[in-house]
């Protein structure tokens, strides 16, 4: 993979005495604002239906336009911000889980296999919940049972996705240790070199 660097042994591959380490810039500001919008945007959206039914809406709208920026910043943003990689990630996600669970993590400098998995799903799951959402709060659609319980399962969905995602970054930070909710706010991951 173009993007994964040459140590995909495991987490630890050697002593931190024979490395170096040196970060790179992988996630542009776009990218790293979408992230951080879309995560405020949806926990607003979880904490807010039935009573603060404005503010849910505005949030839930605000989803929709960041999942539109998404989709053109997979094509035209960055190197790392682009969908490009995506089938290739997913074939691999299989067995990158299976030897996850032996501790071997492989380094990735965008994301990694289950990172893909997880973006994915994230996104769908999204999707459907910030369109059933907005359907159900038409004229034509308001009241429509499957439109109003699709939205729940699917913010159900999301929030599960969610919490697995959180997971999943403080497994990798563990055994890749590597703190990536800075490299989340600073663009930049930890490369790691031979000395």
């Amino acid at each position: 993979m173009e993007d994964a660097v040459p140590e995909a042994h495991g987490a630890s591959g050697g002593t931190p005495a024979d490395r170096t380490a040196r970060t790179v810039k992988v996630w542009d500001l776009p990218l790293r604002l979408w992230h951080w919008a879309l995560a405020a945007c949806v926990l607003t959206a979880w904490f807010t239906p039935s009573v603060y039914d404005g503010l849910h809406r505005i949030a839930g709208y605000a989803v929709l336009a960041l999942l539109a920026f998404r989709l053109l910043w997979g094509v035209l943003g960055s190197r790392h911000s682009r969908f490009r990689m995506l089938g290739i990630r997913l074939r691999a996600a299989p067995s990158y889980l299976w030897n996850l669970r032996r501790g071997i993590t492989g380094r990735y400098i965008g994301l990694n296999p289950a990172g893909t998995l997880m973006l994915v799903a994230l996104l769908l799951a999204l999707a459907v919940s910030a369109i059933t959402g907005a359907l159900s709060v038409t004229v034509t659609f308001f009241g429509i049972w499957w439109i109003e319980d699709t939205h729940g399962w699917s913010s159900d969905a999301v929030m599960v996705l969610v919490v697995l995602h959180v997971a999943g970054v403080v497994l990798m930070a563990i055994l890749q240790r590597e703190n990536l909710i800075r490299a989340m706010f600073t663009g930049r991951k930890r490369i790691r070199g031979r000395s």
